[in-house]
């Protein structure tokens, strides 16, 4: 009977085993690596103490055809583009713009008052402002001497 000299350790066996496929992947060819893309439209958000500005960005889309809603405190935008036409005897070299539908919901840091909420489309951005609701905004509280 064989006797290690030192027991293995699941624990190592387990590292042994990570570095492994990290370094397999890393020597992965790059058009095949499997990477985290970022939601669609991409989008940037604001706040104060007012409300919030939110910008997404949506080139190619009509505004009939973006739909936005604001239920509590969580914003959805959605939507769809439509695919290019082109002739039927056309060949696509590179076709990376998406086509279709969309959906992109998060959660605003505060509530805010929906009938008050506007929007506007501009060169492919969309622009919407979201006034915070009364209840929502911070007071100023003042210190009475006794």
């Amino acid at each position: 009977m064989l006797r290690l000299r030192y027991p293995l350790s699941p624990w190592r066996e387990i590292q042994r085993l990570r570095q492994e496929m990290n370094q397999l992947f890393a020597d992965f060819p790059s058009q095949y690596r499997i990477n985290q893309a970022a939601g669609y439209p991409a989008m940037n958000v604001w706040s104060n103490e007012d409300g919030a500005l939110v910008t997404a960005e949506l080139p190619g889309v009509l505004p009939a055809d973006i739909d936005i809603s604001v239920v509590n405190d969580t914003l959805t935008i959605s939507g769809k583009r439509e695919r290019d036409e082109c002739d039927q005897d056309v060949r696509f070299h590179r076709r990376e713009r998406g086509c279709g539908s969309f959906t992109r919901s998060f959660q605003l840091p505060f509530h805010v008052e929906a009938d008050k909420v506007e929007a506007s489309f501009d060169k492919g951005v969309l622009h919407i402002s979201l006034p915070r609701a009364e209840a929502d905004k911070p007071r100023k509280i003042t210190v009475k001497a006794g």
